[in-house]
């Protein structure tokens, strides 16, 4: 439990430095999002949580 938490608390560090940083990209970016189909960003999304599982599977092995 304390991994996912510690996980979690990276997550917001990544994200919030990103928006401190960046808001304005971060806007274009979300703007970008709005044309791209719905199918496409669950795929993308889905790849990506592929990869996270198989990413810490290695890792921690």
């Amino acid at each position: 439990m304390l991994d996912f938490l510690t996980a979690l608390a990276l997550v917001l560090v990544i994200e919030g430095a990103f928006l401190a940083l960046f808001p304005h990209r971060l806007r274009q970016i979300l703007e970008l999002l709005e044309q791209v189909p719905q199918e496409s960003l669950r795929a993308a999304g889905l790849m990506a949580a592929v990869i996270g599982v198989v990413a810490v599977w290695l890792l921690r092995g």
